[in-house]
């Protein structure tokens, strides 16, 4: 029997198969800086004027609240290391580090695990997902349902927001809100586990056309999961920049009507 060559190389691979694990982490650490910082600084996150509420403090359920961006109650005490949205951020959370596109993005970049295809795994063995604290990665299904009813509440705080002192007005700030609400729903909705709690079960599929037809619909954005991961951090962002500079009076907002 012949013996297999020895390669010393740990790769063959002459492209840039590090470009896009450098990118991601790039990525999500920039974003959890600014969402952290944001997170915590208390201020800027509600425009009186127009009613826009940022998405990082919504709902907001702390007694350090203002009154007005109250729109659920006042639950949790003013402290500085709670979030004003503490009862919503951590499902959100929980529900992007356990979708199946996030898992694979953080387990090549931060993980090493692996970096790429035909590139050796950085870590000497894997246990798999049964054990604390990858085994919570499995109830990716239930943190859906609690990112289903953020996704109605941010809806709601878009619709509160076509609000102006002379009663109802329309701005750029709605634009924004409304578009950030529509890629969360595509986002949300484009799940694996929203694809299956749709269709996942049917076994013939001309005995339920309509849930049939929803199931393709969710399916077509299923293949755009990736993109609307990404997306949808943009839009997060981009809402609460706006809303924060509209709030802190360093820019004005354009509006078009009231």
């Amino acid at each position: 029997m012949r013996a297999r060559a020895a390669i010393a190389a740990k790769t063959l691979r002459t492209d840039r198969w590090w470009f896009a694990p450098l990118i991601t982490v790039i990525g999500l650490s920039a974003w959890v800086a600014y969402a952290t910082v944001r997170v915590f600084m208390h201020k800027w996150y509600w425009v009186e004027d127009y009613h826009y509420l940022t998405p990082f403090y919504s709902p907001c359920v702390t007694d350090r609240c203002l009154p007005e961006a109250s729109h659920f109650g006042q639950y949790l005490p003013g402290w500085w290391i709670i979030p004003d949205a503490a009862f919503t951020l951590p499902f959100l959370l929980l529900f992007r580090l356990t979708c199946y596109y996030y898992r694979k993005a953080y387990y090549r970049s931060f993980w090493l695990s692996p970096p790429a295809c035909a590139v050796p795994d950085g870590h000497a063995s894997y246990g798999g997902e049964t054990r604390f604290p990858l085994i919570v990665q499995n109830s990716h299904r239930y943190f859906f349902y609690f990112a289903a009813i953020i996704s109605l509440i941010n809806t709601w705080d878009a619709i509160l927001a076509f609000h102006s002192p002379e009663g109802f007005g329309f701005g750029l700030g709605n634009l924004i809100l409304l578009g950030n609400v529509i890629m969360l729903w595509a986002y949300t909705i484009s799940c694996h586990s929203c694809r299956h709690i749709i269709g996942g079960r049917l076994k013939t599929f001309s005995k339920h056309p309509v849930r049939y037809r929803a199931w393709g619909y969710v399916s077509w954005l299923n293949v755009r999961h990736m993109q609307l991961a990404w997306i949808t951090l943009g839009t997060l962002a981009l809402t609460d920049f706006y809303v924060m500079a509209v709030s802190a009076e360093w820019i004005s907002d354009l509006r078009f009507i009231n």
